[in-house]
């Protein structure tokens, strides 16, 4: 198998800044708030196309050029030059779920406060921005410098769509990470209704079902957190539009037996955040959400890579010769081990490699203080060796 360059996987976050995030006060009403984070999913929407009037109270950073592409999904609250707040499409979730009256509010009474943030001196540290995201379970971190003023937000999705992690999702399957809990509804059901599920049981979709001749429930369609905030944009009614007037459908189904790499690939290529996975004839259901992708960069989920991995190769039994094998494996001291014992078999060489790198990942996991350089060092040679069972 040919894998990708070692580090092409770990993603540049400086790359993945959204450097002119939506910026409100904390007196910005909840309606504009929302019209802005509804425009901000379009991937084609920059700050000039935003449809802001002269009297609004919306600012923006200061110093930075308008980008294209994909947008956080989140309003950032300063007053006067201090954050304050973030607001996201998961609070207009919770708050829809509460039947505000969003014609009064403010986003002061709704944001969440106060905001995690991420010191700009980490920004070469991809593995220091996904802890964050699994410490505080969030999905949206702003970036700011050393006197705490605001660069820029990263969020999952930003750095979902720059990963390339081939090498580590090739060898994982959508059954390892996805997770089972599915809420469903019925085609009859309210938006409000969803919304009040997602928030009751914290999540970011519901899927749409409806019943087979068997009695079955069918996933036909999906209603996501972004929907709510594009319906409160549309002015749509909540309470009396049903999910089958709005559900995206049909949905592409996945199986739990597709690589993470395929599901990778098709929420980029559909820009999605989250697939159904349907086995079972249907009559199961998971879901694979970008969340789900980005935990194998958790050195404590590699000890799954090389399991599978390990798998595969046995599955796949190669047939090169040891002197092919030999010349692939990059480290001389490797090379001299294994002739002097005389580990003359490719399944017996690729044995080896796999325990060295077993080896290195308990290295780091008992070392977890091991200092950014060392960390990104250890990771290479895994990769390398990774590369070397092509």
């Amino acid at each position: 198998m040919q894998f990708d360059n070692p580090l092409d996987w770990i993603p540049d976050l400086k790359s993945v800044i959204e450097y002119s995030p939506l910026i409100v006060t904390p007196e910005t009403s909840l309606l504009e708030a929302i019209a802005m984070i509804s425009q901000a999913h379009y991937p084609s929407c920059s700050i000039d196309e935003l449809d802001i009037t002269s009297d609004t109270d919306v600012t923006f950073s200061a110093n930075q050029s308008p980008q294209l592409g994909v947008r956080n999904s989140c309003v950032l609250v300063k007053q006067n030059q201090d954050l304050v707040g973030i607001l996201t499409a998961r609070d207009v979730v919770r708050i829809t779920a509460q039947e505000i009256d969003f014609s009064k509010a403010k986003v002061a009474d709704f944001m969440t406060s106060p905001i995690i943030t991420m010191p700009q001196r980490s920004i070469e540290d991809i593995f220091a921005a996904l802890f964050l995201f699994r410490r505080y379970q969030i999905r949206h971190l702003p970036l700011v410098d050393e006197n705490e003023e605001l660069i820029g937000v990263i969020s999952h999705e930003s750095i979902r769509h720059i990963l390339r992690p081939a090498n580590l999702l090739r060898f994982r399957r959508v059954a390892d990470v996805m997770t089972t809990e599915v809420i469903h509804a019925p085609l009859e059901a309210t938006i409000l209704q969803l919304a009040q599920l997602m928030a009751e049981y914290r999540v970011s979709c519901v899927v749409i079902t409806q019943p087979d001749d068997d009695d079955n429930q069918r996933p036909v369609g999906i209603v996501t957190e972004r929907d709510i905030v594009q319906f409160h944009a549309f002015q749509i009614d909540l309470a009396t539009t049903k999910a089958q007037e709005v559900m995206s459908t049909p949905l592409f189904l996945l199986s739990p037996e597709d690589s993470l790499w395929t599901a990778h690939q098709e929420m980029k290529r559909r820009m999605v955040g989250r697939m159904v996975v349907s086995w079972n004839w249907g009559k199961e259901l998971g879901i694979v959400t970008q969340t789900s992708l980005l935990r194998i960069f958790d050195p404590m989920e590699m000890y799954g890579v090389i399991e599978n991995m390990q798998q595969t190769i046995q599955e796949i039994n190669p047939v090169n010769s040891a002197a092919q094998e030999l010349t692939k494996i990059k480290s001389k001291s490797e090379v001299k081990l294994l002739r002097d014992e005389n580990l003359i078999g490719s399944k017996n060489i690729q044995d080896k490699i796999l325990l060295g790198i077993r080896t290195k990942i308990n290295y780091l996991l008992e070392h977890l203080d091991l200092s950014k350089e060392d960390l990104r060092s250890h990771l290479q040679s895994i990769l390398t060796n990774l590369d070397s069972l092509g």
